[in-house]
């Protein structure tokens, strides 16, 4: 699933990226000081912080924590520079994610 996320923002191709989600899935992004919900939260966040800073994200490695939970460690460039980051996905048992926490290595949020 991770995979599939990064090909399909790194393409922008914002629709594939939502059928990816379940329709109540939620990112959580403190760098953004939002949560966003649902499609129409997560489809504004990949257009503006995916689509529109142009970001690019390198798939860096995975730990499986197991019950649906994923931690995937990524490099982000863009306009606004350079980020190593980690995606904490949550995925119900059909493959849907469900939730993402994001961060910084740092511990400050993406």
């Amino acid at each position: 699933m991770a995979d599939a996320f990064i090909a399909a923002s790194n393409s922008g191709d914002v629709d594939t990226v939502l059928k990816l989600f379940s329709p109540d899935a939620v990112i959580d992004d403190p760098s953004t000081g939002h949560c966003f919900d649902g499609h129409t939260g997560i489809r504004a966040y990949i257009e503006q912080f995916f689509v529109g800073y142009h970001t690019v994200t390198r798939f860096l490695s995975l730990q499986d924590l197991g019950a649906g939970l994923a931690r995937v460690r990524v490099d982000f460039t863009g306009d606004f520079g350079h980020e190593i980051g980690l995606l904490d996905m949550f995925v119900d048992a059909a493959g849907t994610i469900v939730r993402i926490e994001a961060s910084l290595e740092d511990g400050v949020g993406l």
